[in-house]
């Protein structure tokens, strides 16, 4: 049974979910205090009521942003049946982010990684906090196949995930950078060949 959110708590998620696309596009520093009110239709004084300061509504977004991707994720693994199906899923989840994004400015991982830096550690923390989240899944997934006879006992697990999470968002920065999307796909077809390699044959 649903627990009944409060006011307050439904007036913070209100806040989160209309600036999540503007702080995942725009950014940290590009977010302006005149962007919330005008997203959320609140005066400076209510958003201020419900959170601290910009720094707290741009963590608490971030969370959001980081909870869609997941839940899209989560989505596609119950219905793959192999291993290699589900490291597959990464591809097409993040592969939608360039030409029909689910969250609009596209990955904020990658988004508040490369904006915070060395500017903002609490969202630089956030962002590296996620990959490392995102490399346990990969190979807790990859160890499941060796473990299982799908995959190579000679595959390394980190080395693997780690460089399927490089390709993945390397490919979308440069589809961005280059306002090219079919450089992330030519890109996800080096992830799915990577999966391909470490298979056993059969």
């Amino acid at each position: 049974m649903a627990t009944k959110q409060s006011k307050a708590e439904r007036t913070r998620q209100f806040i989160i979910e209309m600036t999540a696309g503007i702080f995942n596009t725009k950014g940290y520093a590009g977010t302006s205090l005149a962007d919330l009110t005008e997203a959320t239709g609140l005066t400076k004084g209510s958003i201020y009521g419900n959170f601290e300061n910009k720094e707290e509504v741009a963590l608490a977004v971030f969370d959001y942003n980081l909870s869609r991707i997941k839940q899209a994720v989560q989505q596609h693994m119950v219905q793959a049946i192999s291993n290699s199906e589900k490291l597959l899923v990464y591809a097409v989840v993040y592969g939608t982010f360039i030409r029909a994004p689910f969250l609009p400015g596209g990955c904020p991982i990658l988004n508040t990684a490369i904006e915070a830096d060395d500017t903002n550690n609490l969202l630089k923390d956030k962002a590296a906090k996620a990959i490392l989240e995102w490399k346990k899944s990969i190979t807790d997934i990859i160890k499941a196949g060796i473990k299982t006879g799908e995959f190579l006992e000679t595959v390394e697990p980190e080395r693997s995930a780690l460089s399927i999470i490089a390709l993945i968002e390397g490919g979308i920065m440069i589809a961005r950078v280059t306002n090219n999307p079919t450089s992330l796909d030519k890109i996800l077809k080096t992830v799915e060949l990577l999966i391909e390699q470490i298979k056993v044959e059969k």
